[in-house]
């Protein structure tokens, strides 16, 4: 296993990290006995930051995480965020010292390395309804009791030693006025071959759902770590599903949402070859190869997706000839 520094916060991290979130399975309705194999062999392998959050499994994540990094008796780098829904806007900062409390006691440790706001900023205010926390107006994180009031409270409170926020992407502007501010430490964004907007310039006439606007460039001017999640857009950059359309049993499988997005994984299928990498090894060799990258949270559902990945670090980047065609692919993506 390969480390970078995340940031300029001093901490040394593994190329791959461990997230738990639901989309996998694993930390949230796999067994115990497996969870502890799979979260013992990552450590063995090298893996020393984990990524958990309140919302993944309606707790479990961050209670199964924190039971089984107490039995093996080890302190790793622990990421864990805040998800401010309708309810909270009124006290958000307030709300962010009670919920990293609560996750605290779930993990059973006294603080984590790294919190975040799980909305990602936007303008103008969201339409927050129910439990949908996707998004937060960025005014909010300015506010007087707002976001960044919180995140600076629990910090001096010695309960978190640097904070963050997830991107969402179309908030490239808001992105950068919070980066701005030099408050921040990490981001988490999505970076991927199916849309590489956060880590280079948009292919042009590419159309994405989402466009990061080079988030992880900017970040990367301003001393700020990222952490890419949904590197294998969820399982479709994967051999398994791009040949034989099967998703790991734990997965949350292919929504209606998704279809558009399988047609272009497949055109990328070329990049899956015997005796070099596999699909997902080329997708996650892609990201590593961006300057500012700091981690590539791999969303594990067992061992062997485990141990696919993480023999990945170290590897170096694709070579120019895939590079071209995977260029040639995206002009397809028009």
């Amino acid at each position: 296993m390969r480390y970078r520094t995340l940031g300029d916060t001093g901490l040394k991290i593994s190329e791959i990290g461990f997230g738990t979130a639901g989309t996998s399975g694993l930390m949230t309705i796999e067994s115990p006995d497996e969870q502890f194999k799979v979260v013992k062999r990552a450590v063995e392998l090298g893996i020393n930051y984990f990524d958990t959050a309140p919302d993944y499994g309606d707790t479990l994540a961050e209670v199964n995480t924190g039971r089984i990094l107490r039995e093996l008796g080890i302190r790793p780098i622990i990421t864990t965020k805040v998800e401010i829904r309708a309810e909270n806007l009124n006290d958000i900062a307030g709300h962010i010292e009670r919920s990293l409390d609560q996750s605290l006691t779930r993990l059973g440790v006294d603080y984590v390395d790294i919190l975040q706001i799980h909305n990602g900023p936007i303008s103008p205010a969201p339409d927050l309804q129910g439990s949908n926390y996707q998004r937060l107006h960025v005014d909010d994180y300015f506010a007087a009791n707002g976001a960044i009031e919180g995140l600076e409270r629990v910090r001096r409170q010695g309960k978190t030693r640097f904070i963050g926020f997830i991107c969402r992407g179309t908030d490239g502007r808001e992105v950068r006025r919070l980066l701005d501010t030099g408050l921040f430490h990490v981001i988490n964004a999505s970076f991927t071959l199916l849309n590489p907007s956060a880590g280079l310039p948009k292919p042009f006439g590419m159309h994405v759902d989402d466009d990061y606007e080079e988030v992880i460039t900017y970040a990367n001017s301003k001393g700020v770590g990222t952490v890419v999640y949904g590197a294998l857009s969820y399982g479709l950059l994967t051999d398994q599903v791009v040949d034989r359309g099967e998703f790991h049993p734990l997965s949350r499988g292919l929504s209606e949402r998704q279809r558009p997005s399988l047609e272009k994984a497949k055109a990328l299928g070329f990049l899956s070859i015997s005796g070099e990498h596999s699909l997902a090894q080329a997708a996650v060799r892609f990201i590593l190869m961006t300057e500012g990258v700091s981690t590539v949270l791999g969303g594990f559902s067992d061992v062997q997706q485990l141990e696919e990945l993480v023999a990945v670090s170290g590897a170096g980047g694709l070579s120019p000839e895939l590079m071209t065609r995977i260029e040639m692919a995206w002009r397809s993506f028009v």
